[in-house]
């Protein structure tokens, strides 16, 4: 199983405000943590973000992240509406 990190504190405010405010985040963090390519709809992103993963965590909620196979980290990089991206 992955463990999740944030890549800065401005993520891991945004990150903790979101999972505060809606529970149902908790248990979709934990499906990540399993299978952080494949759960609650994650996808890989290009352009300008390409090598970096994007996933849906409610109904306008994304979230941006890298996935780090070898120390099995998947690194929050920033949490929030489209506008993230």
């Amino acid at each position: 199983m992955y463990e999740i990190y944030t890549a800065n504190s401005k993520a891991e405010k945004l990150l903790a405000r979101y999972v505060k405010g809606r529970q149902d985040i908790v248990g979709k963090l934990h499906k990540l943590k399993q299978s952080p390519r494949t759960e609650i709809g994650a996808h890989p992103l290009h352009g300008r973000l390409a090598g970096k993963w994007s996933c849906w965590l409610g109904s306008s909620i994304r979230m941006v992240y890298s996935i780090d196979d070898s120390n099995r980290r998947i690194v929050v990089e920033a949490v929030g509406t489209h506008n993230v991206y």
